[in-house]
């Protein structure tokens, strides 16, 4: 299959299933190599005969959208939010929960891939952060639509390749050698993994922190992102915080966040507003 030709049924295709082509842009061999593999099983010469499949016939939509995920992901990614997170966001949502005499926060890792985030996020709080609020303690939720990458996820070990970016003592405490692979240890086994697809299904819990990076503002087309970022943001506790990529932007129409004072790519919720 051409670059030429994958592209244009890319760009035909991915407005079909609201999302847009420019997310696609940089990862579209995994996706062309992908629909190979699809052209191979159905025994289909080329990208017009499944252009023709897919108009005769409905429900292969839904293999085409099955082969749209991209499992870009890795332990510590983007440092600077998690050192963000460390330093002023998990911090000040800390004091607030103290405030109102909760016992936890609350997290939601949207579209978790095979666990590098979640991970990262309660060995953060584990290790750097629960010290200084002994009386806290951190619940998290990850969700990811692909069966096979939460498979990943809840077995919990990784090649060093997607370690390299993990602080040192991170690393040496929450991880321990397996075979070829590392391991998170027990104690931070704690992230409870659920499969959902975000246009269908969202946990329902009040978040104090939800992080949404590279998913929706990435993939998706700009209404299908309105309708899942309002949704979103209205499962936040006011005053809790939104992180979302630090190469995207928030689109117009969702009411009740502002950004978070000095740092880029986090909101806050600072106002009811109904989620769509």
């Amino acid at each position: 299959m051409k670059d030429t030709e994958c592209v244009a049924f890319l760009q035909w295709a991915l407005p079909c299933l609201e999302r847009r082509w420019m997310g696609y842009r940089k990862v579209r061999a995994l996706v062309c190599k992908r629909l190979g593999k699809r052209l191979h099983a159905l025994g289909l010469r080329d990208l017009g005969a499944y252009r023709a499949r897919l108009e005769a016939c409905p429900e292969e939509w839904t293999e085409l959208d099955a082969l749209l995920g991209i499992p870009i992901s890795r332990f510590y990614r983007d440092r600077g939010v998690f050192d963000l997170l460390q330093s002023q966001v998990l911090p000040a949502l800390a004091h607030a929960a103290i405030a109102d005499a909760r016992t936890a926060l609350h997290c939601w890792s949207a579209g978790c891939a095979s666990g590098e985030e979640p991970y990262t996020l309660a060995m953060l709080w584990q290790l750097r952060l629960q010290p200084m609020f002994p009386q806290l303690k951190m619940h998290v939720v990850a969700t990811d639509l692909d069966s096979t990458l939460l498979a990943r996820a809840k077995a919990g070990c990784y090649r060093r390749s997607s370690l390299r970016e993990l602080p040192t003592d991170l690393l040496a405490q929450a991880f321990e050698p397996h075979h070829d692979a590392l391991c998170v240890r027990a104690p931070f086994r704690t992230v409870q993994f659920v499969q959902q697809d975000l246009r269908t299904a969202m946990p329902e819990d009040p978040f104090d922190i939800v992080l949404c990076r590279n998913v929706i503002l990435t993939y998706f087309a700009a209404p299908m992102q309105q309708h899942l970022m309002r949704r979103i943001a209205s499962r936040l506790r006011i005053g809790g915080a939104l992180l979302i990529g630090i190469h995207e932007s928030l689109p117009d129409g969702v009411a009740g966040v502002a950004p978070w004072s000095g740092a880029r790519s986090v909101y806050r919720r600072i106002a009811d507003s109904p989620g769509a």
